[in-house]
């Protein structure tokens, strides 16, 4: 890797961070200066903007949560298996979360709701791919037996990431990981009433 290439690098991952603690509205480009270590030609050498900064942030903390996902559902046999090791991924939201601040999605879906709308598109994406991901999922859990094939996999699949995604700010919320660990067992026993006998 050139040495452009790993101060790009450096920059996202730096941004990544503070973007998901303290928000896309308030991160200036002075704290990204301060997390670097760079000028401010530093990082205009390498990006025009703090919005495009914000959006390779997002994409590489999406890439991060995946890389995690995929860790996670290694060895696992069943689809069930699978969407329990994607919610055990928060299961220490509150101390040891896979990027500091909390969900990436979470985080940005809410701030591009009001403070920070540019970014409202690549929350929008992130969303319907991760959705789109686990739907898949429960497709193939059907279609392998595991569900009956009355399945509403669109429900299910939205009703199982908006569940995991509103424990995690619970969680965060009251400095309390239990709220992950109740979403995560009504899932499994949601997704055990489809369990064909």
């Amino acid at each position: 890797m050139r040495k452009g290439e790993k101060t790009k690098l450096h920059i996202i991952m730096k941004s990544a961070e503070l973007f998901n603690q303290n928000g896309y509205a308030g991160t200036t480009m002075q704290h990204i200066m301060d997390a670097t270590g760079l000028t401010k030609g530093g990082l205009y050498r390498s990006f025009s903007s703090k919005e495009e900064i914000a959006f390779a942030a997002f994409e590489y903390a999406g890439e991060v949560l995946w890389a995690h996902f995929a860790q996670a559902m290694e060895g696992a046999e069943t689809v069930t298996a699978k969407i329990i090791a994607m919610c055990g991924v928060y299961r220490d939201t509150v101390h040891n979360p896979p990027i500091q601040g909390g969900c990436p999605f979470l985080n940005t879906a809410v701030e591009s709701d009001h403070s920070f709308p540019v970014m409202r598109d690549s929350a929008l994406g992130a969303y319907e791919q991760m959705s789109g991901f686990m739907e898949g999922l429960l497709k193939q859990g059907v279609a392998s037996g595991e569900f009956a094939p009355d399945m509403d996999t669109e429900s299910v699949a939205s009703f199982v990431f908006s569940s995991i995604e509103g424990a995690i700010m619970a969680s965060r919320l009251t400095r309390d990981n239990k709220h992950v660990a109740y979403a995560t067992k009504q899932i499994e026993r949601l997704l055990g009433t489809y369990r064909r006998a």
